[in-house]
């Protein structure tokens, strides 16, 4: 096993993390709306190379969003974001609070 990151022709990966916390009345709903209509309409922007959705308990859900380059993120996060979190914010106006960050990979062991 040895680390690499960006030498040579291997990406650096951007990884762009969304964490919800969200009250238990609605946790079931969420977390189906984030696996069957958001994470795909996500995907669908063309702008991630890849999307993970988890779980840490029931009301604790993690989306994580692979993509290839900074700019790939940067154009979700201006032309596909503001619509897409708009129609989350209509379905679940309440109840879900939501943490965002972007994290750049440093090393990476195989």
């Amino acid at each position: 096993m040895r680390p690499w990151a960006g030498a040579g022709n291997v990406p650096v990966m951007i990884r762009y993390e969304v964490v919800l916390e969200v009250d238990p009345t609605r946790a079931a709903a969420v977390a189906e709306y984030m696996r069957d209509v958001h994470v795909p309409e996500i995907f669908a922007t063309g702008c991630f190379r890849s999307i993970r959705f988890e779980r840490s308990s029931p009301t604790r859900l993690r989306a994580s969003y692979a993509a290839q380059r900074a700019g790939d993120l940067e154009e979700y996060l201006r032309n596909h974001a503001p619509a897409l979190r708009a129609a989350f914010q209509a379905r679940f106006p309440d109840g879900v609070a939501a943490v965002r960050e972007t994290w750049t990979e440093v090393a990476v062991w195989e």
